[in-house]
């Protein structure tokens, strides 16, 4: 095995293998797996070393390229995928989505007076852990054109409560339950919640009213318009 990686090495440094033999240390066996070359045909030392490192290091001189080529391929990938790459779309304003549950004013304003309960509840619950409002009513929601089958269904002036909480709406649909529900995606606040707060309401009043309390009147919805554009 020796002398067959020493004519190997031989070959690599341009010298005839028949030219060289292994000379094995003095005070050391023949299977040693190190040993020097010299010129059997002058008698002199041409080159010493361990040839099974020598076999190695050029191993390791192969495959060198192949490592630093692929970096190179990785690199160059990297950068096209950046060149690529639209701008338009990291500039774009991310939209946001709104649910909402529409109705007649006459419903949702005067009908339901637990409707009232509900949102005077959760606006103290809100001022208590001072969250910020995500909850909304809208008269005449200018967003009830993107659905002309519901735009059908409701009577006029129509009242929407809007949201962007997706849980609550539903929970809020079970509880009105004669509502319609849907969702749209709007750029801004000011733009899910455009509509005609001007309207006036001439809710008539019950010939007979059975319940124990007098009956909820006034503009107790005010709290919930939507904030006025500065």
């Amino acid at each position: 095995m020796a002398i067959a990686a020493c004519a190997a090495a031989a070959a690599h440094v341009g010298v005839r293998p028949a030219s060289f033999e292994a000379v094995v240390p003095r005070g050391s066996s023949s299977s040693s797996s190190h040993g020097e070359c010299r010129s059997a045909s002058f008698g002199v030392r041409k080159q010493a070393f361990p040839c099974a490192f020598s076999l190695q290091h050029r191993s390791t001189a192969r495959a060198a390229p192949t490592r630093r080529s692929s970096t190179v391929v990785s690199a160059v990938a990297a950068d096209k995928a950046v060149e690529t790459a639209d701008p338009s779309t990291a500039s774009a304003p991310q939209k946001t989505q709104y649910h909402f549950l529409v109705a007649s004013a006459q419903f949702m304003l005067d009908d339901e007076e637990h409707f009232q309960e509900l949102m005077r509840e959760r606006l103290r619950y809100f001022g208590e852990q001072k969250r910020e409002q995500d909850f909304w009513l809208v008269v005449e929601p200018s967003f009830l054109a993107k659905f002309p089958d519901m735009e059908k269904r409701v009577r006029r002036p129509a009242v929407a409560l809007v949201s962007t909480d997706a849980t609550w709406i539903t929970f809020m649909k079970l509880r009105l339950d004669r509502v319609l529900k849907g969702a749209f995606e709007a750029k801004s606040v000011t733009d899910a919640l455009a509509g005609n707060p001007n309207v006036d309401f001439n809710f008539k009043k019950p010939e007979k009213w059975v319940a124990p309390y007098a009956k909820y009147e006034g503009d107790w919805w005010t709290p919930f318009l939507p904030p006025k554009a500065e």
